[in-house]
């Protein structure tokens, strides 16, 4: 089932943004990219507040009349409207759920904070940055260890519990954590970048390399 083309509101360095538009590249969808200059304060700006996202962030997803926002509930839409990557019973919308509320609130939430800080906001290492880091490490321990068990997160095959836990494994920041100390992990990270249409968040989104 095709949908008729969204407009993805983001940036090369939004991995929230990419979680959807990872999404749209693995099923084939058509979709226009609207770039926002996050980093310049185009989020915050009392226009786009008002005109695009009230909670003044990315990604923002135009479709069918409506500006669809915050990435877990976008995806869950979308698999909804496709059936690509859903649920098929009770019990698997169960898990899907599950697994992206761990990550908005934990994987992606403490991970991509510290990112942020560390490789744009430039703080340096501050007690900030090294709670993030600790909140990080054991996000992603959970998450080895769940992978130990199974390949995907949400059963035996890719659903959007994965591209949501997908969406900031990809950028090339130091931040601090190896991740040869989380094996399952890096080789669920390698199974989903081998999927057929996978393409690396700075190659499908605009604003890559960042402009001072």
């Amino acid at each position: 089932m095709t949908i008729e083309k969204p407009v993805l509101y983001c940036f090369a360095q939004s991995g929230n943004a990419y979680k959807v538009a990872l999404f749209f590249a693995l099923t084939g969808q058509d979709w226009t990219p609207h770039f926002v200059d996050f980093f310049k304060g185009e989020a915050r700006s009392p226009t786009y507040r008002q005109t695009v996202n009230e909670m003044a962030e990315v990604p923002v997803l135009r479709w069918k009349g409506q500006n669809l926002t915050q990435s877990g509930a976008i995806l869950t839409r979308l698999a909804e409207e496709t059936g690509h990557f859903a649920g098929k019973t009770a019990d698997e919308r169960y898990e899907i759920l599950r697994w992206i509320l761990f990550d908005n609130h934990k994987f992606t939430n403490h991970y991509a904070t510290l990112r942020f800080l560390l490789s744009f906001a430039k703080t340096g290492e501050t007690g900030a940055t090294e709670f993030l880091r600790g909140r990080a490490k054991a996000a992603f321990k959970v998450a080895n260890t769940h992978l130990a068990k199974q390949d995907f997160f949400a059963g035996d095959r890719v659903t959007i519990a994965d591209l949501s836990l997908a969406g900031y494994v990809y950028y090339p920041e130091e931040i601090g954590i190896d991740w040869s100390d989380y094996p399952h992990l890096c080789a669920w990270r390698e199974r989903i970048a081998a999927l057929p249409g996978w393409v690396h968040p700075y190659e499908l989104m605009p604003g890559q390399p960042l402009q001072d």
